[in-house]
């Protein structure tokens, strides 16, 4: 890695558009890993890609698509940001396992084994029971390995994830989560997650969605740091990043497509309220990317060396990026 730590986020669902790009460089993110798939099968998903194509066309002065680590110091070097792919479902791969490697050659280089639904895979976190990883889930995590692409537990169930852990023979990855010691959110991991996670080499990204939050859109810069010091001491500060599920500018009839997909007529509001079903407020202190210099300033403040920072920042993204993406 050249020079100094980029800034790394890994997980944004924004609605994509030249302020948003312009603010990533405003930023200094040098790297976002994007969702391009939440119920959509594999035809639908190559349509999302043939969309990012006409981005990268119309504002290549602000992105490019990221497929390996070396661009991450492209992108630092000319001042753009690398938009990495990812799946917040297996829908892609439909019931193929030969997709898994057509999707990498594709692009994507993550992938949840289940969204918060039971899926062929794995068990989503909203499931009252969780039978943990399938027959044909233990055949994918295999193939992720071999191809270069992570495996992400972000929306799974717990069982779920501890297997994920065990069976995979390369560091998965928490994307967009915070400490269920924390805030005791129905997608946030508890200790037990977390520590195994760590010890096999994985990574969690702390989320800034509102739900995942303590006092949610209230919660203080200060709260979020003082929890980010706890994870450190739970995972060690080689394990942690950012992942902060930032869904910028989106109407909030996609918070609903997002819960309900197709698969259900009844109206599913996950962690919202059914009153308020729609996106929370952003926290003041994380409206969008031109925000992540203000947390990490925070961190130096909260005791934080500047090495420690540089890897929360996005280092420790940029080592486990070189590490997974990659044939094994």
């Amino acid at each position: 890695m050249k020079n100094s730590s980029p800034i790394i986020d890994c997980l944004q669902y924004s609605n994509w558009s030249k302020k948003t790009f312009e603010q990533m460089n405003e930023g200094n993110v040098s790297a976002v890993h994007v969702t391009i798939c939440y119920h959509e099968d594999f035809r639908e998903t190559v349509e999302n890609v043939s969309k990012w194509n006409e981005r990268f066309q119309e504002f290549d002065q602000y992105i490019f698509h990221g497929q390996y680590a070396a661009d991450i110091d492209a992108a630092k070097e000319s001042g753009r940001t690398a938009i990495f792919y990812g799946f917040q479902n297996c829908s892609p791969i439909e019931d193929d396992i030969g997709l898994v490697e057509v999707w990498h050659q594709l692009g994507a280089r993550f992938m949840q084994l289940s969204y918060n639904n039971q899926s062929l895979l794995a068990t989503g976190c909203y499931e009252a029971n969780d039978p943990g990883i399938t027959r044909m889930g233990k055949q994918v995590i295999k193939e992720m390995n071999r191809v270069g692409m992570v495996v992400d537990m972000s929306h799974s169930a717990h069982r779920s994830t501890l297997e994920a852990i065990d069976l995979s023979q390369r560091p998965i990855a928490i994307t967009h989560a915070n400490p269920a010691s924390w805030h005791n959110a129905l997608r946030n991991k508890p200790d037990a997650v977390l520590t195994a996670l760590a010890q096999n080499g994985g990574m969690l990204g702390f989320s800034m969605y509102p739900h995942h939050l303590r006092n949610k859109s209230d919660c203080t810069l200060d709260d979020f740091c003082d929890m980010i010091k706890r994870a450190a001491d739970v995972m060690g500060v080689d394990h942690i990043g950012f992942g902060s599920d930032l869904c910028q500018d989106q109407p909030d009839s996609v918070v609903e497509w997002m819960r309900n997909g197709t698969w259900t007529k009844d109206k599913d509001f996950g962690e919202g309220s059914a009153s308020a079903p729609g996106f929370p407020a952003q926290p003041e202190w994380f409206r969008d990317n031109r925000d992540f210099p203000g947390i990490i300033d925070a961190l130096r403040q909260h005791g934080f060396s500047q090495e420690e920072v540089g890897k929360i920042a996005g280092g420790n993204w940029y080592r486990f990026y070189a590490d997974s993406f990659t044939l094994g």
